[in-house]
């Protein structure tokens, strides 16, 4: 088993899906490596060209309990569905009365709006809503539950 893992997440603008990302997950934009006072320094010690400076973001919680997230650059635009999401968890869970659980998750949902992001649809269970999926600036689904 690793020690550590992180997910990461193509797209075309790294910094900016990355302050979305931060703002969803509670994370913070990533400290350089040790032993690098900034980026910039790991940087030029790795000999990365300039012209690829801006194609990474690196996000990571705060707490250091949680993966990190990373946001690659890469050319091609997003085409299909994601064949894995995040779900971010705000509500409390089911068990949780639906008067106390569902303003928490319209709280997140305006907040992530206000952000950036889009409302695809509300997903009900029984008839009541029950989570919300999203799309973030560049169309990555998730749901706030």
């Amino acid at each position: 088993m690793p020690e550590q893992w992180s997910l990461t997440v193509d797209c075309a603008r790294p910094r900016e899906l990355a302050a979305f990302w931060c703002l969803a997950l509670g994370y913070v934009l990533a400290a350089p490596p040790e032993g690098f006072a900034t980026w910039k320094a790991w940087l030029i010690h790795f000999n990365v060209p300039e012209d690829e400076w801006d194609d990474g973001a690196f996000i990571e919680d705060p707490e250091g309990v949680r993966p990190g997230v990373s946001f690659l650059k890469v050319p091609e635009p997003k085409v299909v569905k994601n064949r894995m999401h995040f779900d971010i968890h705000v509500g409390g869970g089911r068990q949780e009365p639906f008067e106390m659980r569902w303003p928490r998750v319209q709280t997140v949902v305006d907040k992530l709006v206000a952000a950036g992001g889009a409302v695809l649809r509300v997903d009900e269970a029984d008839g009541t809503p029950d989570h919300v999926t999203m799309a973030d600036p560049e169309g990555n689904e998730f749901d706030v539950l």
